[in-house]
């Protein structure tokens, strides 16, 4: 008998997580998550099986964690950073279908002092420079000292100062592949959420106001 796809496998484990955990999948109307994920894939790997199976559970104990307080719990982000900068680790995965797909993003230079590529630890310190774990309420739009940006909610005591600090998912010239060509590492944030140019509008599109960043070690 021929081995399943891991694309089914993986599809059917999201659907049993979720059915474990009492969660349903609700689309928001201006977001098409299985277009936006699918257009996604067509231009980048996927991530690899271990990553996207850890993120997926991530994501499903995240919204069973902050209830009701996510409006649209259609796509979750899931930052791992417990993988090296130069590795693509923010996660949006598609609750409905279990498709996970992968883009880089910095952590702060707090929490990497050294500039090795590692986050060696978090903070959620005023003046830590640091990235925050925990849970994130994604918020509205705006234009700022790095154009257009997002606004995040910090929902645990570990990064409940992420509003006060100005944590934000925003663009940033030091993150993208011509980057680690030239240095082998992503550049460091001051604990935003710093994504590549060319990936800004994929982010906002599928992390719009209302839904769940999740930022961890996997």
């Amino acid at each position: 008998m021929s081995e399943e796809p891991h694309s089914n496998t993986r599809r059917r484990f999201v659907r049993a997580s979720l059915a474990s955990l009492g969660l349903v999948a609700v689309a928001s109307p201006a977001l098409a998550a299985s277009d936006l994920i699918g257009t996604l894939l067509a231009r980048s790997p996927p991530a690899p099986a271990s990553n996207a199976t850890a993120a997926i559970v991530a994501a499903a104990a995240g919204l069973e964690r902050a209830g009701g307080r996510v409006a649209h719990r259609d796509v979750v982000g899931v930052a791992d950073f417990g993988r090296h900068s130069r590795l693509p680790r923010l996660h949006l995965v598609e609750m409905a279908g279990g498709r996970v797909a992968s883009l880089l993003v910095a952590h702060g230079r707090g929490s990497d002092p050294e500039h090795t590529g590692w986050l060696t630890r978090f903070s959620n310190a005023a003046g830590s420079d640091a990235t925050s774990e925990g849970h994130y309420l994604t918020g509205e739009y705006y234009v700022g000292a790095h154009g257009r940006s997002m606004r995040l909610a910090g929902l645990d005591s570990t990064n409940c100062n992420a509003e006060p600090r100005g944590i934000v998912v925003h663009a940033a010239w030091y993150v993208g592949p011509e980057i680690i060509q030239a240095h082998g590492m992503l550049g460091r944030s001051e604990g935003c959420f710093a994504v590549s140019p060319s990936d800004l509008s994929t982010v906002l599109a599928h992390l719009g106001p209302g839904r769940l960043l999740v930022a961890t070690k996997l």
